[in-house]
């Protein structure tokens, strides 16, 4: 059996930014020509009139202050409101294959290694731009990686839940190294025009590079551990997919083939199951809560995280006991809680021991457990 370890990390930041007050303006824009176009509906009482946010709603709601996109133009647009890609070709790389490519090369800088010290690849994102071949696959080819490559969707709890993965093959012997990347186009499957998320999502990519232990060149984190538990629930939920076109409302405009969460039971059930299994996992290796140096959660909201960290550790956490960048990024679904660690792990000393945990629909949770050396 061999110890894995995470010697890389890598965070794709694309150059594009919105913030709260774009975002209401452009919201509000809208909201006004809805009521406009449907005002005889609206005065007769069979349509709700659309309420306009604010960036007040926006900060409390979420912490959010601002979020990057892969691509702003479209979405500020009243008549338009979701980002306008251009078409590419089959014969161009993807563009979750290209951010991924980018994040997967800082990774490796990081780690001291190239695309030669690689075994495998898992692309593990919340939405995968087609069904086959796998964007995995493509990343592997794009970076020269022999070996083998796969996808992985698990929704937020995709990065944790495909570093488990790559963790119980380097354990097992079965490979030496493997990159796990989340590229999240989240701008792509949420619903701009609805005031309860328009604000939730925005673009990232991440990448982390595990390997056998004894190969690390430098500092690094040892995995102590790994743990995942599903539970299914319906509460966040996207509907869209191949077989949309064979059922008889399918290609209407429906509300739920984009991102669509009940946030009232979301936080109100996800919580004590993630305090919960944070807790167990930390207990189950020995530890309390006083040996956890930092909490890397997944970024999805900030009062949901403020009430996890407490219930961990049994007081309120210090900024730099649980980091945030939320208030930058937004959700980035799976790749939150590694921008996280990748931005505040350096600091941590040899010997302390931290835990990254991602959790969201399914539900689902994952949580890693690791230890700092050198």
């Amino acid at each position: 059996m061999y110890t894995p370890a995470i010697t890389g990390t890598g965070v794709f930041t694309p150059s594009e930014t919105i913030t709260n007050a774009e975002l209401v303006t452009a919201f509000n824009a809208y909201a006004d020509l809805f009521n406009a176009n449907h005002a005889a509906e609206i005065a007769a009482g069979t349509l709700e009139a659309k309420e306009h946010s604010s960036e007040e709603f926006i900060f409390k709601a979420s912490g959010i202050e601002q979020r990057y996109v892969m691509v702003k133009d479209g979405i500020l647009d009243p008549t338009v409101m979701y980002p306008k890609m251009r078409q590419r070709s089959d014969d161009e790389p993807s563009i979750m294959a290209e951010m991924a490519l980018k994040a997967a090369k800082i990774a490796l800088e990081n780690a001291g290694k190239t695309a030669a010290d690689v075994g495998a690849v898992i692309c593990a994102a919340s939405n995968l731009e087609r069904a086959y071949p796998a964007v995995a696959i493509e990343i592997q080819d794009l970076l020269g990686i022999q070996g083998f490559a796969f996808d992985m969707n698990v929704a937020c709890s995709s990065a944790t839940f495909g570093i488990q993965a790559a963790a119980d093959m380097i354990r097992a012997g079965s490979i030496r190294s493997a990159l796990v990347i989340n590229p999240e186009i989240c701008s792509a499957h949420i619903e701009w025009r609805d005031r309860d998320c328009h604000f939730i999502f925005g673009d990232v990519a991440t990448a982390t590079l595990l390997e056998r232990e004894e190969d690390a060149k430098g500092p690094y984190f040892a995995v102590k551990s790994t743990r995942c538990a599903t539970s299914y629930s319906n509460n966040i939920r996207n509907n869209n997919g191949f077989l949309r076109r064979s059922r008889p409302d399918g290609m209407k405009d429906r509300r739920d083939m984009q991102f669509m969460q009940n946030g009232r039971k979301v936080f109100k059930e996800v919580v004590p199951m993630v305090s919960e299994h944070i807790s167990n996992h930390i207990s189950d290796e020995n530890l309390g809560a006083g040996d956890i140096k930092r909490l890397w959660l997944h970024q999805a909201n900030k009062s949901m995280n403020d009430f996890i960290g407490k219930k961990v550790l049994g007081r309120t956490p210090e900024p730099a006991e649980q980091p945030n960048i939320l208030q930058d990024y937004a959700n980035t679904s799976s790749a939150g809680s590694i921008i996280t660690f990748a931005k505040h792990s350096a600091d941590l000393k040899d010997g302390d021991f931290g835990l990254i945990c991602s959790f969201g629909a399914g539900y689902s949770v994952g949580s890693v457990l690791l230890e700092k050396h050198g």
